[in-house]
């Protein structure tokens, strides 16, 4: 791959001296919307974390567009889990969303008009423009999210990492979120997101990554998300997913 937005190398985490992720590495093309999959303890948020410098890695090489993750933080958006949000602390849902643009101004710059008027724009593009002045706890679970999404719009980002985005949100949330995210992709932005459905895998993805621990796969989601991939990813998880296991019209047909 000549010019990867995003190139991962021999990437390995450790929690107390037991490995969670192993010898992770790959390349990613730019304009690619990729689900991240695996079974619950895969490493699947660890893997962002790990990407974001968010935790500490025992060994492993990140690049963003040819350099060093640490110095593109300004192109690069975080949408982290809802648990992993302090929802009581005291901003509105606007001011959560004009933190977009610290990677740019740095946490002391003033904030312009400008500023204030594209925040207000990305609120109107999630649907929740009339929560603008609400303290954040004050919204539901799909709102948060939104909120969260809003944040990340306004930094206009070229990569954007969001941390199982649709969990527990409700179906209008969904699709709002997803139809968002295939329009960064079509500005040939690049998108990686932790998922958990797999009846979905195969309407929203161009490319997936299957991860347990190690890496399984990865690569364009035709060629990648086939029944016997899915099955080494979650190995004994597959047989007990009784949901997710009701694969698309691709995996059935590879079934026969």
């Amino acid at each position: 791959m000549s010019n990867p937005i995003l190139k991962v190398s021999g990437l390995t985490v450790h929690y107390h001296d037991a490995p969670v992720l192993w010898d992770i590495g790959f390349e990613l093309p730019r304009g690619t919307f990729v689900g991240i999959l695996g079974p619950n303890g895969a490493g699947k948020s660890t893997l962002i974390k790990a990407i974001l410098e968010l935790i500490p890695a025992v060994s492993g090489s990140i690049w963003v567009d040819k350099k060093p993750v640490g110095d593109m933080r300004k192109k690069i958006a975080y949408v982290p889990q809802r648990e992993a949000v302090d929802w009581d602390f005291p901003i509105t849902v606007k001011q959560l969303v004009l933190m977009g643009c610290y990677p740019r101004l740095g946490f002391l710059a003033p904030i312009s008009k400008k500023d204030h008027q594209k925040a207000l724009e990305c609120l109107e593009k999630v649907g929740i423009i009339d929560y603008a002045d609400r303290q954040i706890s004050q919204l539901s679970g799909g709102q948060q999210q939104r909120a969260f999404l809003a944040r990340a719009l306004m930094q206009d980002a070229d990569i954007y990492f969001l941390d199982e985005p649709l969990a527990g949100v409700d179906h209008t949330t969904e699709e709002i979120v997803i139809g968002l995210l295939r329009d960064l992709v079509k500005e040939n932005k690049t998108v990686l997101m932790v998922h958990h459905d797999l009846n979905r895998v195969e309407d929203y993805f161009s490319w997936v990554l299957m991860l347990n621990m190690r890496l399984i796969a990865i690569g364009p989601t035709a060629t990648t998300f086939t029944r016997p991939i899915v099955e080494k990813t979650y190995a004994k998880n597959f047989s007990l997913m009784d949901e997710t296991a009701k694969l698309s019209h691709n995996l059935s047909a590879g079934m026969s």
